[in-house]
């Protein structure tokens, strides 16, 4: 015998049917949450190895500039500060751009590295080949100005994707200001 369709039936049912699917969301959750940290660590590391000068250990800080917090991390090697790493969000033309900027211990920045976009490709996902993003290596702020050429600057932008060029250039001179910050703390003063 079927069951009689009633208001009080269908509450029923969606609930059962709610618990028992978050129930299993809960499960694969936990299950894939290590394996998702270990790998998002991984990440982080490789990319501190190809942004900054050869450390032997970083230490993880986070540094608030104009409200917004960036990941930061400081490498050493022995008791000597060797370099800093920034992690740095702007908004491109497909929208966020994740960029690792690494700087040597005299503020000249190392190297840089797309942690994520959403860029188009073929346009604006040329910030990854080194053709654009190795402009930025051994980059002195202090002596070439962080804009796009076409805004009076020293950055060549990508052919046809200069909202990226500008966004990627953003996110560098946003990491620039931060480490400015970060290596001002009383903690890295000689």
């Amino acid at each position: 015998m079927a069951a009689k369709s009633s208001f009080k039936n269908m509450v029923i049912c969606l609930t059962v049917i709610c618990l028992v699917c978050s129930s299993l969301l809960a499960f694969f959750n936990g299950l894939t949450e290590e394996p998702i940290r270990v790998a998002q660590a991984k990440k982080t590391e490789t990319s501190l190895a190809q942004v900054m000068p050869a450390f032997e250990r970083t230490e993880a800080r986070s540094v608030e500039l104009d409200g917004t917090e960036y990941p930061c991390y400081v490498a050493t090697a022995g008791d000597a500060v060797v370099g800093y790493a920034v992690e740095s969000s702007v908004i491109g033309f497909g929208g966020t751009l994740k960029v690792m900027v690494g700087f040597d211990a005299a503020g000249t920045v190392w190297s840089t590295m797309v942690l994520s976009h959403s860029e188009t490709p073929g346009l604006g996902a040329k910030c990854t080949e080194p053709a654009f993003k190795d402009q930025f290596d051994r980059l002195d702020p202090a002596v070439k100005s962080l804009q796009v050429s076409k805004d009076g600057g020293d950055i060549d932008a990508i052919t046809a994707s200069t909202i990226t060029s500008r966004a990627y250039t953003k996110a560098v001179a946003d990491a620039c200001r931060v480490y400015a910050a970060l290596s001002a703390a009383p903690e890295h003063q000689e």
